[in-house]
């Protein structure tokens, strides 16, 4: 049975009765958010300064006499809520009267204002500019510089994009065959040993050429080359990241190394043909599957250098599966260099699984381009601060390694009571908590930090 209360036209529920006594559920209780861990997450932004930083980087063209909300405040509200699993600026109208969400933003929770609805975090959103992105940009790699205490002795940069579905008008959205959709293909770059994101860049829907590859890859080595002379860096990708431009401009770099595949052809095949008919020979004798691996020096015509390639053949009853990668590692075995070196990628595709599928960054349903852009990097900036959360704050506990979705469900989504005092502002976890030692030590870690 439902009806209405006619004191505070709340709906009254009564569900099912235990042990004969009536159950009524009505929605007018204290407000209480259900998002009590972002607190965590506001005690390590101001720690890491990142969307602080990141709001240096708007030029708010506003006239400020009528602002009602800073861009600071706007970012932290969009960027916590993204955090919390609300991708969507719709989400802002029923949000913005939360009590920890307006804590997080520097705003009181009961006697300010309340934070940006939707056509306000909409403006925003295609407001910014080039110029703006660019900023942004340059600060998510700075932020990535800053996260190193000491200056790495290698990193590697993990490449790979992704398929942005679009169901609308945006702009420079196209139609990709292997997707059979029309879509964006944002770039992702992460740092492999690490897992920390370096950067996303929005992409028209198709596949980027080898040239534009290198010329951004140069682009971000060099970068990264200025901060960290003596870093060796290497660059790590699939077969479309095998680009000869950059390859070329490598060999001339002091430790700058790469490791991509690379898209097979009859040349390739001849040269490891003797690899190929042995591991066949092998199965057809024994029936049991089979693995090799081979390496050689290959020069395409196009190239500049030879190159060292790795061929990689397994024969099993599924047939002949035949790999190459190249790069210009010289100094480790062939094996370990397939297995450990390349195969290791694979741990991007976890990456772009907690960015795309767990925090919705694939919301690409803006009409402009620079505003989806601007999108991707509000979801960049929530991995990052989740993901130093996991690696730093929860270190050690069964969450450090766990998706980012588990990471919502178990350490954000908490109940929080918020009361505003005169002298003070409370705040009530719940007593029975599954994660409250991990909480309750990571705070003591950030209050620390902060003193």
């Amino acid at each position: 049975m439902i009806h209405k209360n006619n004191e505070n036209s709340t709906i009254e529920l009564n569900l099912f009765p235990i042990k004969s006594k009536n159950i009524e559920l009505n929605f007018s209780g204290d407000r209480i958010s259900s998002d009590g861990g972002l607190l965590l997450l506001r005690e390590l932004d101001s720690q890491l300064n990142l969307l602080s930083s990141a709001s240096n980087c708007i030029i708010d063209g506003r006239d400020q006499r009528y602002v009602d909300h800073s861009v600071k405040e706007l970012l932290i509200q969009r960027v916590f809520q993204i955090a919390a699993g609300y991708e969507d600026c719709n989400d802002c109208n029923d949000l913005r009267e939360d009590m920890v969400f307006k804590l997080c933003a520097g705003r009181l929770p009961q006697s300010d204002n309340d934070l940006a609805s939707q056509p306000t975090m909409s403006r925003l959103e295609n407001t910014v500019t080039k110029a703006d992105l660019f900023r942004l940009g340059k600060c998510l790699i700075d932020n990535f510089i800053n996260s190193y205490l000491k200056v790495p002795s290698v990193i590697i940069l993990d490449c790979d994009d992704t398929n942005n579905d679009t169901y609308g008008q945006q702009e420079l959205a196209l139609f990709n065959n292997y997707y059979n959709e029309y879509c964006y293909m944002p770039l992702h770059i992460y740092e492999g040993l690490s897992g920390k994101l370096i950067t996303t860049i929005l992409k028209p829907g198709r596949r980027n050429k080898q040239v534009n590859i290198a010329r951004l890859l140069q682009k971000l080595v060099s970068y990264l080359r200025a901060h960290w002379p003596e870093t060796k860096i290497i660059v790590r990708g699939d077969s479309h990241f095998a680009s000869k431009d950059f390859m070329d401009w490598a060999s001339n770099q002091l430790n700058v190394g790469f490791i991509t595949g690379l898209t097979g052809n009859a040349k390739l095949h001849e040269l490891a043909n003797v690899t190929i008919e042995s591991a066949q020979r092998e199965f057809n004798q024994y029936q049991k599957p089979v693995k090799r691996y081979h390496s050689f020096m290959y020069k395409a015509e196009s190239w500049e250098n030879y190159q060292r390639v790795i061929v990689k053949v397994e024969v099993s009853t599924m047939g002949t599966n035949i790999r190459y990668i190249v790069t210009d590692l010289n100094e480790f075995r062939t094996r370990d260099l397939y297995e450990k070196g390349y195969c290791a990628r694979g741990s991007m595709e976890l990456r772009i699984k907690d960015h795309k599928l767990y925090l919705k960054s694939d919301r690409s349903s803006c009409t402009k381009f620079t505003a989806n852009q601007f999108r991707l990097f509000l979801h960049s900036m929530a991995y990052i601060l989740i993901h130093t959360l996991q690696k730093q704050v929860l270190k050690g506990s069964e969450y450090a390694n766990a998706t980012m979705k588990t990471i919502q469900n178990k350490i954000i989504k908490t109940a929080a009571w918020v009361k505003e005092m005169k002298t003070k502002i409370k705040i009530e976890l719940p007593q029975f908590c599954t994660t409250k030692k991990e909480q309750i030590k990571g705070f003591e870690m950030l209050i620390m930090l902060r003193t």
